[in-house]
């Protein structure tokens, strides 16, 4: 695993930093290491920290009432993420944060950096650029659910992981609830929809793979044409 003050250095919200302000927030941060599946913090509350992973995934997840989740974001080994009440005070989380597999996380309270990033202007610019991103993610998520279809929604989600492995085969590591969490639907209905595009010729489902047999046509549903 990467030391820290390399992570901190490589990412562009704390690249701008001095070599003794990387060394302070180093010396301040709080080590936690969490396990697969692990609750990291729990929608609803305050939490007014700012987080660096350090190893590990780690998941954002929309739960509703009647169990459901959504998978919103995953970030990985370098990404920052904070609690809303580290800009806001006493408000709750939008999300509960969840372990994707083991992680390690290095976190710092509101209290101990915001000195830090109140006198270096650079740190509070990247930062509002990184808001801009996740801005623009949350956009195309919502358009996604709004506007696409539960097929084209999991063709999408799919074509993403085969373009990933850069294979036409690739493992069914995501179990029914996960896959459905990832594009807002049930396990029913991505069992449907897998079916559905096995019955089409757009893939084969086996049992511990899928296999790519149309892109052109999964392509086309993903698009919703």
């Amino acid at each position: 695993m990467k030391p820290l003050s390399q992570l901190l250095e490589q990412n562009p919200v704390f690249s701008s930093l001095t070599p003794n302000e990387t060394a302070e927030l180093v010396r301040m941060a709080l080590k936690r290491t969490y396990q697969k599946d692990e609750k990291i913090i729990l929608y609803g509350d305050v939490w007014p920290h700012i987080f660096l992973v350090g190893e590990g995934k780690v998941e954002a997840l929309k739960e509703s009432s009647d169990g459901r989740s959504l998978h919103v974001a995953c970030f990985g080994k370098g990404e920052l993420f904070w609690g809303l009440a580290f800009f806001h005070e006493d408000a709750p989380m939008p999300v509960t944060l969840q372990a994707r597999e083991n992680s390690v996380l290095y976190l710092w309270a509101k209290d101990s950096v915001l000195p830090i990033f109140l006198r270096n202007g650079q740190v509070s610019w990247e930062i509002s650029r990184l808001m801009a991103d996740r801005m623009q993610h949350a956009s195309d998520l919502v358009e996604g659910l709004a506007f696409h279809p539960v097929a084209g929604r999991l063709a999408r989600l799919l074509l993403d992981h085969f373009e990933t492995a850069g294979d036409a085969s690739i493992s069914r590591y995501l179990t029914l609830d996960e896959m459905a969490a990832r594009i807002g639907s049930t396990r029913e209905m991505v069992c449907r929809a897998l079916y559905s595009f096995s019955d089409k010729k757009l893939i084969e489902v086996t049992r511990t793979e899928f296999v790519l047999t149309d892109h052109e046509g999964l392509a086309q549903l993903s698009k919703g044409v």
